[in-house]
């Protein structure tokens, strides 16, 4: 039997993967468009909402890793819950756009964006006179040391009545482009926040639609939740340890496809489009359940579980690898000191990026069009794109290097990289953004492929449930609290997403510093050292 890691496996393994982060990207990318756009949420109100799959996480996923860690059947231990979490999540998925819908109904009176049906909206909105949030000033033509001085969030903005701050001959005559095609920044400035603020307003009077969208999705993450960590197992189940840098790296690869189909599904749909705020989502919802569903039907159709966790097992004993692994439930194998120190470092790490990436991740659809006046799926393709280019060599080159080395990499690329965007506005390079979330893309890959090996590489074979549980409690830890927290410094000032988020990466790097244990280990002779090489 080969030592090297067998692909086509990890591949058919990697579709429940590819139909869990379909799932998030929609969820990251439309949610938080839904809560501010058609419901009307502050930033902060928005971000604990988005918190809600996190908190359910941390006490889902733990559990369910160790549920899963004991069940037995013919289909395997983790097989039926991805099976039963993804049904039931496919369809709640598909009944969010029953509130959605009617929410956008009773906005119909400012929903237009052309024509005398836009003229009509803008004379609701006057009438309605909303206090909307007047944005910082901006950074042209001021000094590096002056920018660096208007990032701090507690110069905050503040809100005044629409009328006192633009004549109503003015507002009647913003039009969302301007005459190069471009979207006008009085269309950002003072028609989206009166919008928003007249929808809150709606939502208040009528809060039927909010509370049905958000029983849906409280069980939507719920179904969510059962799967995820049985589903991120399933590949430590199945590879024996030196190569699940490699397995890692298939399976966020076939996650990062999931994610670019539902940015293109976005794309064609034109739901990052700025006239498209308030655009039905049921088409967007019923596609990505289509994908979801098909990507369960080919891992249902490859995947044999039970027979491929099996022969894993033997290539360990064979290999002298891990011979804990193959007497399951058989007691907990304590950990040393300094790998205890090493895993809650580790954890400690987990918690930092996370709170900086998710940050981003679950804000920038709605910091697009409000602050540079772009379409976030392009920028968002180019970084999963970069991705799925990246793990891979991310994987091999981790054979050379180890697994801290290129995570501590991947912090510095993806720190550099929010650091720089936060000095972008409207009018800046798009190229730049681009390049700058290509890095993004790279250094989170890099992080990606080596952070989940290193917490189950202390685990035991029995075990990996459990310490998948951990990792993903720690992640989900950092993202309960980053959505509210970005959310509040946002609505003080919405620039303050970037630095946010680079102050947090820049945490990771220290703390990572300091891990000694759970990096690869190509030490099992020759045959394991040719496998994970690539060599013959």
């Amino acid at each position: 039997m080969s030592t090297k890691l067998n692909y086509k496996r990890t591949i058919f393994v990697g579709f429940a993967f590819f139909l869990i982060i379909a799932f998030w990207q929609a969820y990251d990318n439309i949610i938080p468009k839904i809560l501010t756009d058609k419901f009307g949420l502050p930033q902060a109100a928005s971000g604990a909402i988005m918190a809600v799959d996190n908190i359910l996480a941390l006490f889902l996923l733990p559990l369910f890793g160790a549920i899963s860690d004991r069940s037995r059947s013919r289909y395997g231990r983790r097989t039926p819950f991805i099976f039963i979490g993804t049904v039931v999540a496919v369809a709640l998925l598909v009944l969010l756009s029953i509130p959605d819908s009617a929410q956008l109904k009773n906005l119909e009176k400012i929903d237009a964006t052309e024509g005398a049906a836009y003229t009509e909206a803008l004379e609701t909105l006057w009438d309605a006179n909303p206090n909307i949030r007047v944005e910082g000033e901006s950074t042209d033509n001021k000094s590096f040391g002056e920018i660096v001085a208007s990032i701090n969030p507690f110069g905050g903005d503040t809100k005044k009545p629409l009328q006192s701050l633009i004549s109503h001959e003015r507002f009647l005559a913003i039009t969302v482009e301007n005459a190069a095609g471009e979207t006008n920044p009085d269309y950002t400035a003072y028609v989206v926040p009166a919008r928003q603020a007249y929808a809150a307003s709606v939502t208040a009077a009528h809060p039927g639609a909010l509370v049905a969208f958000m029983v849906i999705l409280f069980l939507a993450l719920i179904a969510m939740g059962v799967f995820r960590s049985p589903a991120v197992a399933l590949m430590p189940d199945v590879t024996v340890k030196p190569l699940r840098s490699k397995g890692n790296a298939v399976i966020n690869l076939m996650g990062s496809i999931g994610g670019v189909v539902v940015l293109l599904v976005g794309t064609v749909l034109g739901t990052g489009k700025i006239t498209n705020a308030l655009m039905p989502y049921t088409g967007f919802f019923v596609i990505v359940a289509i994908l979801m569903l098909a990507a369960l039907a080919a891992f249902l159709l490859t995947v044999r579980e039970p027979k491929w966790a099996a022969e894993m097992e033997q290539e360990s004993a064979r290999l002298g690898i891990d011979n804990a692994a193959v007497e399951e439930n058989k007691g907990d194998r304590r950990l040393t000191r300094g790998e205890r120190a090493s895993l809650l470092l580790i954890l400690f790490s987990v918690v930092f990026w996370y709170m900086g990436y998710n940050a981003v991740a679950s804000k920038y659809s709605v910091y697009a069009s409000s602050v540079l006046n772009i379409d976030y799926n392009t920028t968002l393709l180019i970084a999963n794109a970069a991705a799925i280019v990246a793990y891979i060599p991310v994987g091999f080159l981790t054979s050379r290097f180890g697994r801290k080395k290129m995570v501590l990499a991947g912090v510095l690329i993806l720190g550099a990289s929010f650091v720089a965007a936060s000095f972008m506005r409207v009018g800046s390079p798009v190229w730049l953004m681009n390049l700058l979330f290509t890095m993004a893309g790279i250094g989170w890959a890099t992080i990606n492929v080596n952070s989940y090996p290193m917490v189950v590489e202390l685990a035991r074979g029995g075990d990996v449930g459990k310490y998948t549980g951990y990792y993903y409690t720690a992640s989900m830890a950092a993202q309960v609290v980053t959505p509210v927290l970005s959310g509040v410094f946002m609505d003080i000032r919405f620039t303050t997403l970037f630095p946010y988020a680079a102050i947090f990466v820049a945490l990771s790097f220290l703390t990572m510093l300091f891990v000694r244990h759970g990096d690869s280990t190509p030490t099992a002779g020759e045959t394991i050292a040719d496998g994970i090489g690539g060599g013959d």
